[in-house]
């Protein structure tokens, strides 16, 4: 969710390669949604175990970080805090959506409609507190750190980029650049063929922007791209203004020179219940703190615990994952010596 710039920036695609030895804050909930909405069964059933427990947001988790970690990017999740009040609505409305989408999904499945099931099935995740604890547990296993942010986490991953403790934020929002973020990553934990709503595959890459690169090219200030975002809708005003896209809210912001005079537009008719001024305010100043965290130790026997014997993920294929992670770590670990 939240703003999206479409056509407006150019994107720099990469490899992995480019991304060697970074250390990348990958917004937590964004990413198990991810995994929540793709990783699912051809007629758009969710991965589970015996007793009916979703189990995609682990099997993404699991091999998508071993992927990350073969090609020596690091990852550190970062999981939202209490979601702040201008945010209670859309949470309402995704709800809402999600529960209209799983009705849709069963009716279209029964009709024997996979494809339209699928496209609805992956609008239809919800992602629950113990998935979100379950997550936490297999990333402890792993040695992989995570930090817990007081709110929003992509404003938590944004402020860990300007401080410089990481590289860059690893999300598929743009909101990132909105709280401040020099650098972000998307499609980091996405897989690199997609399935599309008409059956077919479509590649995926992954992608590098830089704020100043946008502020550059969109010729504005950070300030201005905040107001950008809030014409075009964010998480706090998802609907954003009737009839003004990426293009026209670049037009109006170069053309005013205070939010003042940009709110009192004849163009500009606000019907969120949220104040706009609120809003820039909190991209501007977010709750945000410093947090002191670390890589752990892998704990194999722990990630077959929780992956084979409480969620039934094949002995074989769990065994074989753990030793390219095991390869993984002991490489880095190799090159750290030598580099000392």
């Amino acid at each position: 969710m939240g703003v999206d710039l479409g056509d407006l920036v150019e994107r720099d695609e990469i490899d992995f390669a480019d991304l060697n030895d970074k250390e990348i804050a990958i917004d937590a909930m964004n990413t198990l949604y991810q995994f929540l909405s793709i990783i699912r069964q051809r007629d758009g059933t969710p991965l589970k175990d015996s007793s009916g427990n979703i189990t995609s947001h682990l099997s993404g988790l699991f091999y998508r970080n071993i992927n990350l970690l073969e090609n020596n990017i690091r990852p550190v999740y970062v999981f939202d805090g209490e979601a702040p009040e201008l945010k209670e609505k859309e949470t309402t409305k995704r709800r809402k959506k999600r529960e209209e989408a799983r009705e849709e999904w069963k009716k279209l499945k029964e009709e024997g409609k996979i494809s339209e099931a699928y496209s609805k099935a992956t609008q239809s995740s919800k992602l629950t507190s113990d998935m979100i604890k379950e997550s936490k547990k297999l990333l402890d296993a792993m040695g992989i750190p995570y930090v817990q942010a007081s709110s929003e986490g992509e404003a938590q991953a944004a402020y860990m980029v300007k401080e410089g403790q990481v590289f860059a934020v690893g999300s598929q929002d743009w909101d990132c650049l909105l709280f401040g973020a020099d650098r972000m990553v998307k499609n980091l934990t996405t897989r690199k063929k997609r399935k599309t709503s008409g059956g077919g595959r479509k590649e995926i890459s992954t992608e590098l922007i830089r704020l100043d690169d946008v502020l550059e090219q969109l010729e504005i200030s950070h300030d201005k791209l905040i107001w950008m975002g809030v014409l075009m809708g964010t998480d706090f005003n998802p609907d954003g203004i009737h009839g003004i896209g990426p293009k026209t809210a670049l037009k109006l912001v170069r053309k005013y020179e205070s939010f003042d005079e940009l709110m009192e537009d004849d163009k500009v008719e606000w019907e969120s219940e949220n104040d706009p001024y609120e809003i820039k305010k909190f991209f501007q100043n977010p709750p945000v703190e410093k947090v002191d965290y670390s890589s752990g130790e892998l704990d194999k026997e722990k990630i077959k615990k929780i992956l084979v014997d409480e969620h039934d993920f094949s002995e074989d294929r769990i065994s074989s994952g753990l030793n390219d992670l095991e390869k993984a770590l002991n490489s880095r670990q190799s090159g750290l010596n030598s580099f000392m």
